[in-house]
């Protein structure tokens, strides 16, 4: 079973994947799919945090009443 990432591991590697555009590795060919990559694992970011912000909202609501 795949383990699921946490944010701020996937911020790691968002983070890794944006270093490579400005590293001496870095190579035209790749640069698409690791764009792509990129994207797709900020999306999942943005994704998660808007979860985690509904979570905190409800327990928000909860300690209220």
């Amino acid at each position: 079973m795949a383990e699921k990432r946490g944010i701020s591991e996937k911020i790691a590697e968002l983070d890794r994947l944006s270093e490579w555009f400005y590293s001496d590795d870095f190579r035209l060919e790749e640069a698409t799919a690791k764009y792509k990559e990129a994207m797709k694992l900020a999306k999942e970011i943005e994704s998660d945090l808007a979860e985690m912000k509904n979570e905190i909202e409800v327990l928000a609501e909860d300690f209220s009443k």
